[in-house]
């Protein structure tokens, strides 16, 4: 019967976090913070039964999974490139936060150990990675801040559990500075090697199966297995958990096929999603028994509140203290050493806590003096950080004016990449090669259909007239309607087998969801007013002094207005100031004039836009 009461209580659970977070949604509030003050509003209605937040559960059932998942999508060429950063923050930041608030909470708390009040001080020290990037990617946060965020947070809590592992020692015994550092020291090598080793397991594996199954299956063991190995060996789960995350979704592409990584991508969205707002409901529903345990202790009521808002004042403070001085080594943004100053400034606004916080709170021992006020300081931080900066967080960036990730910089780096992987796919392809099936036109049609799609996103977002992917997008979408209807009129019959009727589903469910995740990208990238550039380096071409020429004709192309055609986006050419259409026009005319002139680069005329093209080598600048 308990059984039954404690599956139903987490399907509640479960049902409840949804619900929430779907109407944290429509009124577009942050659903951190909507859960956990429901969970909060809960934990004291009596209808609500106690729930006792366990740090096994925490740090063995959700903290390997939230990691994995997060660095499985984290970009190992972006962690490397500011690693000098997410190390300062998740070692630096990190022992300098514990420090700090021991001294506060050992100066305010009469009785408490210096050993207790350490391990208080690790507990609160580490910023949580969900809490800080879901709010940072929702409000649209420069990109390198982001990485950075993610990288401190998938580091930070493995320095932060050693440093709190060592404290409770000290708390029944001696311990020497020289043990603490050999300590870290095992625990973040031993990690890494555990990690490597986890790695090149489970890329071995891979290589010898093809199977999208058994690859989910092999996916869903590995962070568990990673991290309670490193954990036997009393090295740092995190780090292992992490470094396998890392490697493994770096070389997905060549190590998985197109079905395991598709499988695995959304297996792991799907969990990590389900997973973070149990996590801040459970986090909420802490809130009585926690309470309750400081009321029935002997301290005042006013030393309770000075001691818990002075801890969160501090974590607060000290992040700030911290970052501002290593400023010129964070290194923000990139080309500029110093880094400008709102940006660090949001860096450090961005560092809420969360779960990790609340599960540590429990590792230290029941004997400890004042343990009840001790998890209460962990409750206030994770609560109080998440209201006050997560909720500010939007604000703070808006009035500093801190840029976000331009969506039609993105869109143009996006079409420039796949124009040049399209580039490289036809220079395979053998001039001589029989092809009595005109399969190469074919490809070449339907590479051209994909090309264009993503080099229409740009261009006047203010424009009223429809191009060509938006017309292949209503069109085609009709017809699938309709084909999808007829395929479950023959299904209801029962005449054709079930197997062939979910695959012919499954192939119609992947043309549509194509057209709507293109059809979305398109949407997002002309809701905005920014202007296009080009990012990246510059060819020769691109890279030449060239006079100011004036467009022959302004805003028609050249060859559409001879020729009576229509026209969908224009380009001016640099050389000669002739004004031809994109390659999404039917007459390409643009590309006519370069191969007739060799004039080989070209400017968009677009509005919003100064992006130039070169020809020859295929890139924008």
């Amino acid at each position: 019967m308990a059984f039954v009461e404690i599956a139903f209580q987490l399907i509640v659970l479960a049902v409840a976090g949804l619900t929430l977070t779907g109407l944290a949604q429509r009124l577009d509030f942050p659903a951190p913070m909507l859960l956990i003050a429901a969970g909060i509003t809960a934990s004291f209605l009596p209808i609500v039964p106690e729930v006792h937040l366990s740090h096994d559960v925490v740090l063995l059932g959700l903290l390997p999974p939230l990691l994995y998942s997060a660095a499985l999508t984290t970009s190992l060429v972006d962690f490397n490139a500011n690693r000098g950063s997410i190390l300062l923050l998740s070692i630096g930041l990190v022992i300098f936060t514990t420090a700090g608030v021991a001294v506060v909470v050992h100066l305010l708390l009469p009785g408490v150990s210096w050993p207790a009040a350490i391990a208080i001080g690790a507990v609160v020290a580490p910023p949580d990675a969900v809490a800080a990037t879901s709010v940072a990617r929702r409000i649209g946060l420069p990109r390198r801040i982001v990485t950075i965020l993610e990288g401190e947070s998938l580091l930070n809590d493995a320095t932060a559990l050693v440093s709190l592992r060592t404290a409770i020692a000290a708390m029944s015994t001696s311990v020497a500075f020289h043990e603490v550092g050999l300590d870290f020291l095992r625990a973040s090598v031993g990690g890494l090697l555990v990690g490597l080793v986890a790695f090149f397991v489970v890329a071995k594996v891979r290589r010898k199966i093809d199977d999208s199954l058994l690859d989910t299956g092999v996916s869903l063991v590995t962070p568990f297995a990673a991290y309670l190995l490193a954990e036997e060996i009393e090295a740092s789960g995190v780090i292992a958990v992490v470094v396998a995350g890392l490697l493994l979704g770096h070389k997905a592409p060549v190590l998985q096929n197109a079905q395991s990584r598709i499988a695995e991508r959304m297996n792991w969205r799907t969990i990590a999603f389900v997973l973070e707002n149990t996590v801040f409901l459970l986090i909420g529903l802490q809130a009585r028994w926690i309470v309750q345990d400081v009321i029935d202790s002997d301290l005042s009521a006013g030393r309770v509140v000075l001691v818990c808002a002075a801890a969160l004042v501090a974590v607060m403070a000290l992040r700030m203290i911290w970052v501002f001085p290593v400023r010129s080594l964070l290194s923000m943004p990139r080309g500029n050493r110093g880094g400008h100053w709102t940006s660090t400034f949001v860096l450090g606004w961005a560092g809420m806590r969360g779960v990790v916080t609340l599960a540590a709170a429990f590792l230290i021992p029941e004997e400890t003096a004042h343990r009840p006020i001790l998890l209460l300081i962990a409750f206030t931080v994770v609560a109080g950080t998440l209201f006050i900066q997560g909720l500010s967080l939007p604000w703070v960036a808006r009035r500093l004016k801190v840029p976000s990730p331009d969506p039609a910089e993105e869109a143009l780096a996006r079409a420039t990449l796949l124009h040049q992987a399209t580039e490289a796919g036809f220079a395979v392809v053998d001039a001589d090669d029989e092809d009595p099936h005109g399969a190469l036109d074919l490809i070449r049609a339907r590479v051209d259909q994909r090309n264009f799609a993503v080099w229409e996103q740009l261009g006047d977002p203010d424009g009223d007239h429809e191009t060509p992917s938006q017309a292949y997008g209503r069109i085609r979408l009709s017809m699938i309607e309709a084909e999808r209807t007829k395929v479950l009129e023959v299904r209801s019959k029962g005449q054709v087998p079930h197997t062939v009727v979910q695959e012919v589903l499954t192939m119609l469910d992947i043309e549509e969801s194509m057209i709507d995740v293109a059809a979305a990208d398109g949407d997002r990238v002309r809701a905005t007013r920014s202007e296009a550039r080009a990012t990246g380096d510059l060819c020769d071409d691109l890279a030449a002094d060239v006079e100011e020429v004036e467009p022959q004709t302004p805003g028609e192309c050249t060859g559409c207005l001879a020729e009576g055609t229509a026209w969908v986006h224009l380009r001016m050419c640099q050389d000669c100031g002739y004004v031809g259409c994109c390659d999404s026009s039917p007459r390409r005319h643009a590309t006519e004039h370069f191969k007739d002139s060799g004039h080989r680069v070209m400017r968009s005329v677009e509005p919003g836009e100064s992006w130039r093209w070169c020809f020859v080598h295929h890139v924008t600048g």
